[in-house]
């Protein structure tokens, strides 16, 4: 650089002429030596996604496997900021916790470039066969679910409350809702002995979500009987069945920031995915009571805008609570 500066002090001499050039020569040829680099564009969002989809895998679909599903509704009024971010941190926790692979997970967003993984109600039905297709003792399957979830009458005499629980995908103005029942049906009355289904729903309206016939009443330190009035049974083929809802049949839940100034979340999803990875061995007993105190301090604290109204219940097929919390 010294014998740069000389050069041009001599060039200007020679030259005969001011400072200012002078400065003008000695900044062009250092930009010349060190060209200015581009800044990087930010990645693609296909980056963020499994290069290879899960439903084209031949052969053994792995012992572990997974459905995240997040809905922004970014089209409609009533848009959801935080649900992307949930799927992803759904997804690192169950990579970097529990060995699941990225190849045998379905990631169901409006960002997917992948039209078949895009949250339509078709294509969320689709993946949930998948999820359970030819499961098999040792099979640890999980669906996770972040957006709107609905109420509507129940017609078949098969909820104590008189009410279907939803979910709502992308296009469910179109197409409709998925029901309860159908969620039942699809992956929860399939699971055979030795298999276990976790389902994290972090939606409204979501505490029997999966229509398990046992319901725990955190209050009351106690096992709720939730089978169907009309008599019809809602069990397994012999598999575990564990539901993590965010609220109760009849309250709401929400998306907030009031757990991490970074991003926006689902309150449920952030708790979950805080206490899991801080106590790897925590049983589900631990585990609710736990969330359900997170919860409280940030009810207590106006969380969400003054939304005192969040609430955890799980639904498992479980006789006790003490067993690890395992996906």
């Amino acid at each position: 650089m010294q014998a740069t500066e000389k050069f041009i002090d001599h060039l200007a001499n020679v030259l005969n002429v001011g400072g200012l050039l002078c400065h003008l020569l000695l900044m062009a040829v250092i930009l010349l030596c060190n060209p200015l680099r581009p800044q990087s564009a930010p990645a693609p969002l296909s980056v963020r996604y499994p290069k290879t989809c899960a439903l084209d895998k031949v052969g053994g679909l792995g012992d572990k496997r997974a459905v995240l599903c997040g809905v922004s509704y970014k089209k409609w009024k009533y848009k959801l900021k935080g649900t992307i971010n949930d799927v992803f941190n759904m997804k690192d926790l169950l990579i970097e916790k529990y060995k699941y692979k990225e190849e045998n997970m379905l990631l169901l967003t409006e960002e997917q470039p992948a039209p078949r993984l895009i949250p339509t109600k078709a294509n969320i039905e689709n993946c949930l066969k998948w999820l359970v297709k030819d499961c098999k003792s040792g099979d640890s399957l999980v669906f996770y679910y972040s957006g709107h979830g609905l109420r509507q009458p129940d017609f078949e005499n098969d909820e104590i409350d008189g009410f279907d629980e939803t979910i709502c995908p992308v296009d469910f103005l179109k197409e409709g809702m998925i029901l309860d029942n159908d969620i039942y049906a699809t992956i929860v009355n399939s699971l055979t002995d030795g298999v276990t289904l976790h389902a994290i729903v972090d939606a409204c309206h979501s505490g029997t979500i999966l229509d398990l016939e046992q319901v725990y009443d955190k209050k009351r330190k106690r096992w709720r009987d939730n089978k169907p009035p009309s008599g019809v049974r809602k069990q397994t083929m012999g598999g575990k069945a564990y539901c993590i809802s965010a609220c109760e049949d009849d309250q709401v839940a929400a998306d907030t920031t009031v757990f991490s100034s970074k991003q926006m979340s689902g309150a449920l999803t952030f708790i979950l995915i805080e206490f899991v990875r801080r106590n790897p061995d925590i049983t589900y007993g631990a585990l609710l009571d736990k969330m359900q105190e997170k919860i409280d301090q940030a009810n207590q604290q106006g969380c969400a805008g003054g939304s005192g109204f969040l609430s955890t219940i799980c639904g498992p097929n479980l006789t006790q609570l003490g067993e690890y919390f395992r996906w």
